[in-house]
């Protein structure tokens, strides 16, 4: 007998019931979803949405890609497990991709299954190497949701745990928009970077293990740091005898356009790198990369009982096939534009947008009371948030004042979808208006 389809209202139902207060979901009706293609997806009462945030830019290359969807169910109709402890043709083979496109030295990898994970990996191995402990990481920043991690985030109310891990220091982010010593670039001589020193000298014990910094900060609202920034931070950490650790959990993939990497946007070669999310097109899987003479130095036992799983490693591999066979990563720079163009045009018309950053298909919008006093407006967020929802657009947010729009689609997005959803976005502002 064919089970009767449920309801929105049954669906949340079930979810308030039986899964933990604290998972937090989007609009003051949660919003269920049943099924997606491209960058489209339905709720359980049939209506459309354009998703323009992809399941927090994990579903990189559009809901239920072909290619991607085919891979993993051949896939799993072969090997669906095995563990770290026997070696795989899929983690083997994706593994010598990632070798071949990750920058510089970096070489050998290492898999789990969340972005928490990973860079958890990424300061475990950066303390081995160096013999060093204390980690800086940036404000503003966000890591995952383990104590380590959650000690690593600069975000209040990320961090829910009471008890934060010891040997973290936090330097101040390069937000040019919300600059922490009230200058203004390039006149800054990039004060925020060039603290890193002083931050060294006074709040660690001289040698950092590690700093670990997205290129772009994303839960922290997308923030874009200038272009110099990690040249002049990283020298500083290294001439300390610290590693560098970059966080491409959010903008890796293409995400940022030109590149497969936001780092190198940005000129700076990591020692070690991080990732998840859209690595495999919304498959779980974790991902840190070193060089090998750091990788070599993690000695003892370790395993990770789904890390390098078959089925997430096909997807991972079948998704960088898909990026390069569709030449995302030019196409991501255009749709990057275009969409940049349309939110400009947006901050010109509507004064609560007190700044439009990002790159590639990684877009913040910041929503102020007024210009000139740049005072957050979380307010008005949550009612654009449920304008675009009645009218058909799902978007993210984030900042740490809860007042940036996160407008990140899937990659191969379209023209015409991005002018639909801007079409959208303007009416939402006009009714806030």
């Amino acid at each position: 007998m064919k089970h009767q389809r449920p309801t929105n209202q049954q669906v949340t139902a079930k979810y308030k019931e039986f899964l933990f207060p604290g998972v937090i979901t989007y609009y003051q009706d949660p919003l269920p979803v049943a099924s997606g293609a491209g960058c489209r997806v339905k709720d359980f009462d049939g209506r459309e949405y354009l998703d323009f945030f992809g399941g927090i830019l994990t579903v990189s290359l559009g809901h239920c890609q072909k290619t991607i969807t085919e891979r993993v169910v051949e896939q799993a109709r072969t090997l669906q497990h095995a563990s770290t402890l026997y070696p795989t043709l899929p983690a083997a083979e994706l593994a010598e991709k990632l070798a071949g496109i990750a920058p510089g030295k970096l070489k050998k990898s290492f898999f789990t299954n969340s972005g928490t994970e990973a860079d958890e990996t990424a300061v475990l191995l950066a303390q081995h190497y160096t013999g060093n402990q204390e980690i800086i990481a940036l404000r503003h920043c966000y890591s995952g949701r383990s104590s380590l991690a959650m000690s690593l985030t600069a975000h209040s109310a990320w961090r829910i745990a009471k008890t934060q891990m010891p040997g973290i220091r936090h330097a101040h982010a390069p937000y040019c928009y919300r600059c922490p010593f009230h200058l203004s670039f390039p006149g800054c001589d990039l004060a925020c970077a060039t603290d890193l020193e002083e931050l060294i000298k006074t709040e660690t014990c001289g040698k950092p293990a590690a700093f670990i910094a997205e290129p772009i900060l994303g839960v922290g609202g997308f923030i874009v740091p200038p272009k110099d920034y990690f040249k002049v931070a990283v020298e500083i950490v290294r001439k300390a005898g610290g590693v560098f650790i970059a966080d491409e959990v959010q903008t890796g993939w293409g995400r940022t356009g030109k590149h497969w990497f936001g780092i190198e946007h940005f000129g700076v070669q990591p020692d070690i790198m991080t990732s998840a999310k859209g690595m495999a097109n919304g498959i779980p899987i974790g991902w840190t990369i070193a060089t090998a003479e750091i990788a070599d130095s993690l000695k003892g036992l370790t395993i990770s009982t789904f890390g390098g799983n078959p089925v997430s490693c096909a997807a991972a591999q079948a998704t960088l096939e898909v990026i390069e066979k569709e030449h995302l990563l030019d196409h991501v720079e255009k749709m990057g534009q275009h969409l940049t163009g349309h939110l400009r045009s947006l901050q010109e018309e509507f004064p609560v947008i007190g700044e439009v950053r990002g790159m590639g298909l990684m877009a913040g919008v910041e929503i102020v009371t007024d210009r000139k006093s740049k005072a957050p407006n979380a307010p008005a967020v949550v009612k654009l948030f449920e304008e675009t929802k009645k009218d058909g657009l799902l978007i993210g947010k984030g900042g740490l004042y809860g007042n940036v729009l996160r407008v990140s689609p899937p990659m191969m997005v379209t023209k015409g979808e991005i002018d639909e959803a801007m079409k959208t976005l303007r009416a939402a502002f006009q009714r806030l208006s």
